[in-house]
């Protein structure tokens, strides 16, 4: 299969690109495109086929559930059960999150196939403010299940490029919609009568989140993950990777540092053979949209070792410290 890339990025081009992919998505097949948050790999959320392409073009394992993307919110009640007592929690954060990179875990109805969910009785859902995105959910007309376009594990893609890198001739078509905003994934966050329990960080923030009730962090289960994402090995460069606290000094020598890339928060450090950084102004929301992509440039640099600064822990740098602990742990 060789794979197309089309180019969205001018009005004309945009829409017959959306035409082409409703045509691929109807035929059971998937297609990537961009979220507002790093590129999906979508397909039919309502078709078990297309789900099943989806695993299979990430060699992604079944027991990992797939995020589902509404048209908009009306299809919260098509596809979701949400318990009464969950009801004006959920409305709340709807109201003031949606469109946007917060996805919702919650009681899922018959029509999502339980291998879109993983055999649970819950189903993650969101509603991307992407353009691009919203083009082809309001032109095909139904949910599309899309976790990132990336082989499972891997760095997450923010480009149409980083896509193609992974997926070539594993999948039909690539919608080029231009680079991501977040550069994270979504905050996933499973309501609940006792607050909100937090299974993947995010660009929505623990901080927000707080005026909706107690915010907890869920405990990941390997076995039998909730949410996408909470599997300790994730989002990781094939160059192994150390993580390093905010100015820690490093204990090899100089020839093995020149051996090694740094992925530095604010300021870059001498000797290293390859440097990448995510703000020189400490701008959590720019490191945050950088990350997946420098990432990447230090992974193809030919490295024996990546050494990656941790960012403060607060706001959406609870969402960066989260990949890169993740990224780390397969090191």
């Amino acid at each position: 299969m060789q794979t197309r890339v089309f180019s969205c990025l001018e009005p004309l081009a945009l829409a017959a690109a959306v035409e082409v992919a409703c045509e691929i998505l109807h035929q059971g097949e998937v297609v990537a495109l961009p979220a507002e948050t790093v590129y999906g790999l979508a397909g039919d959320a309502l078709n078990p086929a297309a789900a099943a392409r989806i695993f299979e073009a990430k060699e992604r394992p079944f027991f990992d559930p797939l995020i589902c993307h509404l048209p908009d919110s009306g299809w919260l009640e098509e596809f979701t059960d949400v318990p009464r007592a969950l009801r004006p929690q959920v409305d709340r954060l709807v109201a003031a999150f949606w469109p946007g990179p917060l996805t919702l875990v919650l009681p899922k109805r018959s029509c999502v196939p339980d291998l879109v969910s993983s055999g649970l009785s819950t189903v993650a859902v969101r509603w991307s403010a992407h353009p691009l995105f919203q083009a082809v959910l309001d032109r095909f007309g139904r949910p599309l299940a899309a976790p990132s376009a990336n082989r499972f594990g891997r760095i997450s893609p923010t480009t149409a490029a980083h896509v193609f890198s992974e997926l070539n001739q594993r999948i039909p078509l690539v919608l080029d919609g231009g680079p991501t905003s977040h550069g994270v994934e979504s905050t996933i966050v499973a309501p609940g009568v006792d607050g909100l329990r937090i299974l993947r960080s995010g660009p929505v923030t623990r901080e927000q989140l707080a005026s909706f009730g107690e915010v907890v962090e869920g405990v990941g289960n390997e076995a039998a993950p909730e949410a996408p994402g909470q599997l300790k090995s994730h989002y990781a460069p094939r160059t192994p990777l150390e993580l390093l606290e905010a100015g820690a000094s490093l204990a090899p020598g100089s020839g093995a540092i020149l051996k090694a890339g740094l992925l530095a928060w604010r300021a870059a450090r001498p000797g290293f053979g390859a440097t990448e950084v995510l703000s020189t102004r400490g701008d959590l929301v720019e490191a945050a949209s950088a990350l997946f992509a420098a990432l990447r440039r230090l992974d193809e640099s030919g490295l024996e070792r990546i050494y990656a600064e941790r960012v403060p822990q607060e706001g959406l740098g609870a969402a960066i410290n989260d990949r890169l602990q993740r990224a780390a742990a397969s090191g």
